[in-house]
Parts: C-alpha cells; sequence; structure tokens
C-alpha cells in the first residue's frame, strides 16, 4: 500500500485502523510497521502517531547515492558470475522492458525494471547484496510511481538497460559498471527535477 501510494506519503497511520482496513490482527499489523520504520517507510513521530515516510530531495539524494554504490558494484560482480541462462534471463527482462518503455506503459516498465534490477542482484549471489539491493529498489519503485503522478512520461524518462546488457554480454566489468552507473545518473537526474 505504501509502494503503489495507496498511503501516500506524509499521511498519518495508526495501527487500528490499518488492521480493519486489510482484515489482519493488531499484533501482526505492529510487527510490520516496525519492520516498515525499520526499512525508513513509515516514521515514528513521538506523541502524534505514525506516518508514511514523505519524499523529499534528501531522500532523492540518499536513495540514489545507495543505489549508486550497492547497484554498479552489482553489475560488476555480474560480469563475474552470470551464466549463460542469467543472461539469457536478463535479456528477455530487457526486452519486456524496452517494449513496455516504447509504448510509455509507464507502470508495466516500473514493474519490469523493478524485475531487471532485483534479477541483477540475483545474479551476484550474494545475499548481503541482494538484501540491500531489494530494500533500496522498494524505494526506488516508490520514487518512480510518486514521481509519475505529477509528470508525464516522455521518450527519454523511461531509461533503456541495453547499455547494461550489452556490457554484461561482452563480460566487460568496467563497462557495466559504468553503464549501471550511467543508468542510475540519468533517472537521479529526472527525479531531481521533480523537486
Amino acid at each position: 500500500m505504501i509502494i503503489d501510494l495507496r498511503l501516500p506519503p506524509g499521511q498519518m497511520v495508526d495501527e487500528l485502523s490499518l488492521a480493519a482496513e486489510i482484515g489482519l490482527g493488531r499484533t501482526p499489523v505492529h510487527e510490520a510497521v516496525a519492520r516498515l520504520v525499520i526499512d525508513r517507510l513509515v516514521t515514528v513521530l513521538p506523541r502524534r502517531g505514525l506516518m508514511i515516510a514523505p519524499i523529499g530531495l534528501e531522500q532523492v539524494r540518499e536513495i540514489f547515492e545507495a543505489r549508486e554504490a550497492i547497484e554498479c558494484g552489482n553489475a560488476y560482480f555480474a560480469v563475474h558470475h552470470a551464466t549463460g541462462a542469467d543472461l539469457a534471463e536478463l535479456r528477455h527482462l530487457i526486452e519486456a522492458a524496452e517494449n513496455a518503455r516504447e509504448e510509455t506503459d509507464v507502470l508495466r516498465f516500473l514493474e519490469d525494471d523493478q524485475l531487471i534490477h532485483r534479477y541483477l542482484a540475483h545474479i551476484v549471489r550474494n545475499t548481503f547484496l541482494q538484501d540491500a539491493a531489494d530494500r533500496i529498489l522498494l524505494h526506488n519503485l516508490r520514487f518512480w510511481r510518486f514521481y509519475f503522478t505529477t509528470r508525464r512520461a516522455q521518450p527519454g524518462t523511461l531509461v533503456s538497460h541495453q547499455p547494461l546488457l550489452a556490457a554484461l554480454e561482452r563480460r566487460d566489468a568496467q563497462e557495466a559498471l559504468n553503464a549501471m552507473r550511467e543508468h542510475i545518473l540519468v533517472s537521479r537526474a529526472l527525479l531531481n527535477a521533480l523537486f
């Protein structure tokens, strides 16, 4: 509900109402909220309650610095760990995203983009990097959904993954790192425009 903006940034919530809305008891909702606080998707405001984490320029800066650190490393290490089957699956995921990009189907592209970045983390076969990437990518997806609530998709706003795939297929680790960095920097520039 937070990621797809049914609970928008800045909205105040309480556990009892959430439990009633989703049809669960208070204990599982309390445990879920505690996890969401750790994941920085919910903020506890003392004596006021719970707030869905806001999205602002500082959050954008933090998430894109984290993405650059983690995902560029994932791209670099993926070159060393990817099997032929991994690259074939990645190519399939990227082709689906390219189709959504050409059709300017934003929601489908965002879902496909998420699958690509998560799969890249999977290819590395490092649970620490995969956990870090999964957490960061949730925030990334939320930011992009928020971005497209106020902006119309243009051809350049949905960034291609083709240069990354080409570098991985050539087994060029530095080029893969650079392609991922460029992908993230272009994305970051678009999000910065929102603020």
